[in-house]
């Protein structure tokens, strides 16, 4: 199930990675520079612009990924 979620938001973050469904946002301390995504309430994909049309998605998980 989850991994169906998590294709469903890709998809929109293919279109828009700003798309308001996805909650985009920059992230602070420790992850400076990275930005993330909600799946869901529970999951959430961290992930870095490498350039305007790239980004790079490197951790999926809860919340305990800020950790």
């Amino acid at each position: 199930m989850i991994k169906a979620m998590i294709a469903e938001k890709e998809d929109i973050f293919r279109v828009d990675p700003h798309d308001q469904r996805l909650k985009t946002h920059k992230l602070n301390g420790r992850l400076e520079g990275c930005h993330s995504f909600s799946v869901n309430n529970k999951y959430r994909i961290i992930f870095t612009f490498v350039s305007s049309d790239h980004a790079f998605f490197t951790t999926v998980g809860t919340h305990d990924i800020y950790e």
